[in-house]
């Protein structure tokens, strides 16, 4: 089997393409031939030792990535075999709040994650993914897609008429966007680059703000929505960004603390949350049952996974680099089979 690792040492340039041996498959569980996988900020945090720098290595990284059964263990009906479904993130939180012990069960960091071409599981952390939906779209689910539903459906409770502030235009941000809007909010969505606001109005955003051109971006959110403020911030940009989100949210609203791109310390005035009983939330991807209501709604909506590019699985280290580069918009995907 061929696994993309991190040996010895962090950084892309350790990341190689390794053969490794097959797993064997165990009582409850499936063995899955992956068929593509969905890069997220994560990933490439992980792959340079940002994330976890004591993680033991070597690693496989990703943790997004969907696959066809092809053999089943011990007390697994066999009417799994051929189906297409995706690893849940966390592998041990089918369902229920959160614990320490759940989340050591993260896929790419601690545990392998799906960047090869075999990935065997408990039979209980895969979810069937829609079948409308391409290999790289179903790709796309597990990780970025359920945070964003997270944060704007279970969290955040969007409703018609709500207004929804997406920071940037990577893969949660985009999601975020499509949910809000089938939820019939409005949303702003933020970048610095006037192409990618463009792309993101004909996606469906309502209004957008380029917040190099205008770096007090949460008060001019604010005067956007008449002084009110939004319902809903998407927060991907942590401490970096946090302050001016509590400037663009309402009074009573949520912040969905999502992602770190623009750093994890800073000093942030709390008065405002205070004083304006804000909510900052934060949102760790979510469950295997979460993963299935929000494949319910995709399914019946028929909604789809915006993809920037998707590349062989070759040359898995050049969807690192645009990650990277923050050229993209959406998804990058890495193909194995099809």
């Amino acid at each position: 089997m061929r696994a993309w690792q991190i040996e010895g040492a962090f950084g892309l340039d350790r990341l190689r393409m390794v053969d490794t041996p097959s797993e064997p498959v165990l009582r409850g569980q499936v063995r899955l031939a992956m068929r593509a996988v969905g890069l997220n900020y994560r990933d490439l945090m992980m792959v340079q030792g940002h994330y976890n720098p004591r993680q033991p290595l070597p690693l496989t990284p990703c943790s997004d990535g969907v696959g066809e059964v092809v053999e089943v263990g011990e007390d697994v009906d066999a009417r799994w075999l051929g189906r297409r479904v995706s690893p849940i993130f966390a592998q041990g939180w089918r369902s229920g709040e959160p614990t320490r012990e759940k989340l050591r069960t993260t896929l790419g960091g601690p545990l392998q994650g799906t960047l090869r071409e075999e990935v065997v599981c408990d039979v209980g952390g895969v979810v069937e993914v829609p079948d409308y939906l391409s290999d790289a779209e179903a790709a796309t689910l597990g990780c970025a897609g359920v945070t964003a539903w997270h944060a704007v459906v279970e969290q955040g409770a969007v409703r018609a008429g709500d207004v929804v502030l997406c920071l940037g235009t990577g893969g949660v941000s985009v999601f975020a966007m499509q949910f809000a809007r089938m939820m019939g909010a409005e949303v702003i969505m933020t970048s610095s680059s006037d192409a990618k606001l463009e792309r993101v109005k004909e996606l469906g955003a309502t209004r957008v703000l380029n917040y190099r051109e205008t770096p007090a971006w949460g008060r001019a959110v604010k005067e956007m929505t008449e002084g009110r403020g939004v319902d809903v911030v998407v927060e991907v940009g942590g401490a970096g960004t946090l302050q001016e989100s509590v400037d663009a949210v309402r009074v009573g609203g949520t912040i969905a603390l999502i992602g770190v791109l623009a750093g994890g310390m800073q000093k942030v005035n709390v008065v405002p949350i205070l004083m304006q009983n804000i909510r900052v939330q934060g949102v760790i991807v979510g469950d295997g049952e979460m993963f299935e209501r929000m494949n319910r709604a995709l399914a019946q909506h028929g909604l789809r996974p915006v993809i920037d590019r998707v590349v062989g699985f070759e040359d898995a280290v050049e969807a690192f680099e645009v990650m990277k580069g923050g050229r993209h918009l959406g998804k990058v995907c890495v193909a194995i089979k099809g």
